[in-house]
C-alpha cells in the first residue's frame, strides 16, 4: 500500500474475520495525523469488525498516537466491535501503563496472541 501521509504508510492484511493494520512510520518527528479515520475507512470498506493494530515499526507511542488509537477503539467499540493492538516494546508497553491506558487498549505481544485473546501483556 502507497504511503497514506508524508510521515506514514499502512500495510493491511485481511484474515479470516479480522483486518490487520501494520503502522509503519516514515518520519518519527509527525504525528500521526487522522490515522484515527483512515483505519475507520479500512474497517468499513472490509466490512469487519475485529482489528488488530501493529505497531511494531513505532519507535514512540505519543500522546498524539495514543488519542488516535483511544478514538479508533471509541468508534469501533460502538459499532460493536473490537480493537487490539499488538508488537508494543517494552517502552511503549511502559508507556500505554504509565497513562494508565492498559486497561483501555488490549495489547498483546504477537498479532497471533491478539487473535486468540491471549493474556495482554503486562508490564513488569
Amino acid at each position: 500500500m502507497p504511503p497514506v501521509s508524508a510521515d506514514w504508510e499502512l500495510e493491511v492484511t485481511r484474515g479470516p474475520g479480522w483486518l490487520f493494520v501494520s503502522v509503519k512510520p516514515i518520519s518519527t518527528h509527525e504525528p500521526f495525523e487522522n490515522l484515527a479515520d483512515v483505519i475507520w475507512e479500512l474497517v468499513q470498506q472490509h466490512l469487519v469488525s475485529r482489528v488488530t493494530v501493529e505497531l511494531d515499526h513505532v519507535p514512540l507511542l505519543d500522546s498524539h498516537l495514543l488519542g488516535q488509537l483511544l478514538l479508533l477503539n471509541l468508534r469501533i467499540k460502538k459499532h460493536n466491535g473490537l480493537l487490539r493492538i499488538c508488537g508494543l516494546s517494552p517502552f511503549n508497553q511502559r508507556i500505554l501503563s504509565l497513562h494508565g491506558l492498559d486497561g483501555h487498549l488490549a495489547a498483546y505481544p504477537t498479532r497471533r496472541d491478539a487473535v486468540m485473546g491471549n493474556e495482554c501483556r503486562k508490564p513488569r
